[in-house]
């Protein structure tokens, strides 16, 4: 026991230095740090991260954007329902939203334009970052343009199945009877395509930043589809157009 205790006494200081160098290196990097947080970024998942950056450190330096704190306002008004009428709608919206199938065959069956763009045009009351509605929807009907959009989608698709999305995926989708080749991009009558738009342009010219905009997209895209579900059932199954998201 005698015959041990130096060495323990030895490896004792050995972790005493050891300890005290880690708590010198943990203090230096402490004040290396900025006392506060230059940028606060809300969590996001890697699927939705844009182009957006909250600091706009470029934008903010410049203080020529134009101000829209002066927009006028438009008062908000609805129509307050009884209890039981809301239990009714709810009801009633959810079971033809559950209708909705993400089938992959397509009719070629035309469909009124004006149809097409009351849809669009529900998407377009979607809720945006700074309500800058970052989205472009451009309606297709040519079918030489369809098919050179499947043309680009295809070739997308396929280094999608062979290379992003990883096996694991790919293995997911196999119950689906998925893969990248997409006829029903010429069968559909009309394609919808939805694109992001990273930034726009104020009234002056200058560039207007646009936050979130993948989101903001996807939620518009959201709407879109229970828009074309409520068309589908009151044309009784008229047509289906496919949408895509750029």
């Amino acid at each position: 026991m005698f015959l041990l205790t130096p060495v323990l006494a030895a490896v004792a200081c050995i972790l005493i230095v050891w300890l005290f160098k880690n708590a010198g290196r943990s203090i230096e990097r402490r004040k290396g740090e900025p006392t506060g947080r230059t940028e606060a970024r809300p969590w996001m998942d890697e699927d939705f991260k844009d182009s957006t950056d909250l600091c706009q450190v470029e934008e903010d330096a410049d203080e020529s954007q134009e101000s829209e704190e002066n927009v006028e306002h438009i008062a908000f008004s609805h129509t307050r329902y009884p209890e039981k009428e809301m239990v009714k709608r709810s009801q009633e919206f959810y079971e033809l939203l559950n209708k909705r199938r993400s089938i992959r065959f397509i009719s070629n069956e035309q469909i009124p334009m004006e149809v097409i763009d009351n849809v669009i045009r529900a998407a377009g009351t979607a809720p945006s970052g700074a309500h800058t509605e970052p989205w472009t929807f451009v309606v297709v009907k040519d079918p030489d343009t369809k098919r050179k959009i499947r043309e680009i989608i295809e070739e997308e698709e396929e280094i999608n199945y062979l290379k992003r999305m990883g096996h694991r995926w790919v293995t997911d989708l196999k119950k689906l009877r998925t893969n990248w080749i997409k006829e029903y991009l010429d069968t559909a009558p009309v394609l919808i395509l939805i694109f992001k738009q990273v930034h726009g342009f104020a009234a002056n010219g200058q560039r207007k930043v646009h936050y979130y905009s993948e989101i903001s997209v996807s939620i518009a895209c959201g709407i879109l589809l229970a828009a074309l579900q409520i068309a589908k059932i009151v044309l009784k199954e008229l047509a289906f157009i496919t949408f895509l998201i750029l």
